[in-house]
This record gives structure tokens, sequence and C-alpha cells, in this order.
């Protein structure tokens, strides 16, 4: 019997690894690797997640309508205009079936999200990078990139893995430089955690036609385990994207915690605080033992070692330390690792191990 073979364009794919939790010998690791609020989530979002366990048998609200009405009133806009999902990656995925396919050019950044080139990829589309000037996305190279073909173009904005941004201006002179056929789609997971007055998430964009934003439930909300995204788009698009989802794309106790987590003002100020103050120890204190640090936006930082080996040694200690980080060689940066912001403890005890990380040897 001759095999089924899947379409080729798929075997093209390769598979995104998430960041790992478990060291052996260690049951308590400090997971520092895939950018979760070390605050986790608010006591109210527990509670309303604990809420559910009564109501397990019941299907979801499909088109999480009390999610998108909370969602609506927060941020100032039609509910009509707001499609929830599992994670924002769902979203990213879905678009790019919905506005690319064979013979179609998606434009990302050189270290954008992976999953863009995935999704890219998985939709038949031919993935297309534009190189970044220090480690930050340039308007002019993501500009010169489009052709014809182009019909997406992702950026997220902080960046993961890198941490930087682009001010509002240049996100404004992204969309004006690009034709009127091609879908930008701004990816602000970490948004969040930004106060700066030349930033913004780009809502103001999608009011002009033409720009999806995303966020996500993963990040300051802390319900990374709940697998919960959104996105504000034209009412067009967010009807375009209730045709294709799973039906109950987001399940009941995901929502009602997504919910509480919306209200829980005074937890989100906390875990913001914390990260204003634990962002900039973290970057002081790996410059001091002689490491460049990208300048990061997110709760997490791109540490910069001597070469791939010094890295690599670093991940080694740390990792007999208890304490799991993110190497990026998979983004081509094979000399740095990706730390993201932790308790203070973990903190101090990752800046302690490293102390003891050798020095590159000076080269005859």
């Amino acid at each position: 019997m001759t095999a089924v073979t899947p379409n080729a364009h798929l075997l093209k794919i390769v598979p995104y690894i998430a960041g790992e939790s478990v060291v052996p010998g260690f049951d308590n690791p400090a997971k520092l690797s895939s950018n979760e609020s070390p605050l986790g989530p608010s006591e109210a979002a527990i509670e309303a997640y604990k809420a559910t366990a009564s109501r397990l048998r019941r299907y979801p609200d499909g088109p999480a309508t009390r999610l998108r009405e909370t969602l609506a009133e927060k941020h100032g806009i039609a509910p009509e205009h707001i499609v929830c999902s599992s994670g924002s990656e769902e979203l990213i995925h879905l678009l790019a079936r919905s506005y690319s396919g064979p013979g179609d050019e998606v434009l990302f950044s050189q270290y954008g999200f992976l999953a863009y080139r995935i999704a890219a990829t998985a939709a038949g589309a031919t993935p297309v990078v534009a190189e970044e000037t220090n480690f930050t996305a340039n308007v002019d190279a993501l500009l010169a990139a489009v052709t014809p073909k182009t019909r997406l173009v992702y950026l997220a904005n902080p960046n993961n893995p890198t941490g930087t941004f682009l001010p509002t201006a240049e996100v404004h002179r992204l969309r004006d430089g690009l034709p009127e056929h091609v879908l930008l789609v701004l990816d602000a997971a970490y948004s969040e955690y930004v106060e700066r007055d030349d930033y913004s998430a780009g809502d103001e964009l999608v009011e002009r036609g033409n720009t999806v934003v995303l966020r996500t439930f993963s990040k300051i909300y802390g319900l990374g385990g709940m697998r919960v995204g959104w996105c504000h788009s034209s009412e067009e698009i967010a009807l375009v994207l209730h045709r294709i989802r799973c039906v109950f794309n987001t399940n009941l106790a995901a929502q009602n915690a997504a919910v509480a987590a919306v209200l829980s003002h005074e937890h989100v100020q906390r875990s913001r605080e914390h990260n204003a103050k634990w962002l900039p120890w973290l970057t002081t204190e790996f410059e001091r033992l002689g490491h460049c640090v990208s300048p990061s936006l997110g709760n997490f930082l791109l540490v910069h070692f001597a070469d791939e080996a010094q890295s690599q040694a670093a991940d080694s200690l740390l990792r007999a330390n208890g304490i799991i980080v993110r190497p990026v060689a998979n983004y081509g940066l094979g000399q740095c690792l990706r730390v993201t912001v932790g308790l203070e403890h973990e903190n101090r005890q990752m800046i302690d191990v490293l102390e003891k990380l050798e020095p590159v040897a000076a080269q005859a």
C-alpha cells in the first residue's frame, strides 16, 4: 500500500522548541527560559480558574463573548473588533492561512519570532527576511524587501528574543510605506511592560485599516499555562478569523481566568514594577561581568557573550546550579543567551553563578 504523503511545503518546517523546564537533579529549578511572569497570575485569576471545576462538562462560549467585552471596555474598542485565541501564536497562524498562500511572500525582520517563519511556510507562502541594525528591526530594510508578492509583514514590538523596539513614528512610517494590499501584523506580546511616550502597541493603526495588533495573556498576566491570546483588527478581518478558528479555541477555565486577570489592575502594576526594578539591575550586573546586553523593553534580556563557546559554557554552568535560561542559536545568535527576569533570589543567584564563569582565553 502506498503511504500517504503530507503537503511538501510542511516538510520544510523546523519545529519550534519551547524553553526547557527540567534540569536533572533539581526538583524546582529557576526557570528563566520562557519569559513567563515571575509573579504569576493574580489571586483573582486563580480563583476564577478554580471556580470552573463544577462546570467542566459544559462547552465554553465559542466566541468568548464575556472576555471580548471585558477587553473592549479596558482598551476602548468594539468587541466586534476582537478575536480571542489559544495563545497569540494561533492568530499568527490563522492570519498567515487567511491572507497568504503558495506564490505569496511573508516578510519579517532578521531576529523576529520564529513562529512567523513557521506560519508562513505552513500556509505555503515564502518567508522573506529583512536584515536588522544593531539587533533592531530596520524599517528601510523591511520596505526594501517588499515585492508585488508580499502579503503580510510581521513585526514584534518589542521583539523576542532581542527585546529591542521601534518607536511609534517608525511603525507609522512602516505602515505608510507598505502597499495597501499588505497586512501589517504588530505582535505586542510584551507591550504591557512598556512605559514610554514614544511607544504604542499600534491600535491607532487598526483604525486606518490593514493592520492587526496581537496580544497575549502569557506574559504580564501570568497565564502561560492557560493559552489565551487575542487580537484587535477591523471587523472585516475579525469575521475572516472567526470563519477558520476552531469553534472552541479558548477553553472555559482560560476565559474565566483571563477575565479576572484583565480586572486585576493592582497585580498587573506590581508585575510591571517588579520588572522595572530588576530588568535594569540585571542589565547592569551582566555589563559589570563584561557581557554586552541588548537594550530591552520586555521582561527578558538578550545577553551577548564573547563567542558561542563562552555562551555554551555559561549555559552549562547555570544548569549545573539549577538555573534554566534560553540558548538562541536557532535564531543565528549562538553567542547569546536570552534570560527572563525572575524573582529577586533567582536574579541574584544567576549573577552569583556567572561570577564563576571562566574568562575567554586570549588568542595567541
